[in-house]
């Protein structure tokens, strides 16, 4: 007996909402029951049955929980592409600065030989093998600045110590 005033109730209780509406208004749209505020869902639910209220708030809840789980997909994607551009700019100046250290290296390398060559030179006249007045001397010097230059560009050690 229970059920059947029950449904008379819900039934009654449509009837009424839909005469608040009209009577051609349509049920909430999705759109409708998640945009709307506390205020107006709870003024909306005023003269509804406790299992109408009850299904429309679940329906809304739920309705809620997929727009946040839609949004938080979003924004992982949106931050993994973000992450995989911000590796391959690293990964590109990681490469660039690479091959700046190798050119660094070279050139290294070569001042390097340059020095031990006039490092040696510098001791072999000194020792006085070569006079100041001699034109041996300032060829020697040409020769082996030039012989160093040429040398680097070789990726070989132009000159030693020993030499």
């Amino acid at each position: 007996m229970q059920g059947m005033t029950t449904h008379f109730k819900t039934s009654k209780t449509l009837k009424v909402k839909k005469e608040e509406e009209g009577e051609n208004a349509p049920a909430l749209s999705d759109d409708e029951l998640v945009g709307m505020s506390v205020r107006e869902l709870n003024q909306h639910l005023r003269g509804l049955t406790k299992e109408d209220t009850v299904r429309l708030k679940q329906r809304r809840r739920t309705l809620k929980n997929r727009g946040y789980a839609a949004s938080c997909r979003i924004k992982r994607v949106t931050q993994k592409e973000e992450l995989e551009r911000q590796k391959w700019d690293l990964q590109r100046e990681v490469d660039k600065l690479a091959r700046e250290n190798a050119s660094m290296r070279l050139e290294l390398a070569a001042l390097r030989a340059k020095y031990e060559a006039l490092q040696c030179f510098a001791r072999t006249v000194t020792c006085g093998s070569l006079g100041p007045g001699k034109v041996g001397g300032a060829t020697s010097v040409i020769t082996i600045v030039k012989s160093a230059k040429y040398n680097s560009n070789s990726n070989a050690t132009p000159f030693s110590a020993a030499s």
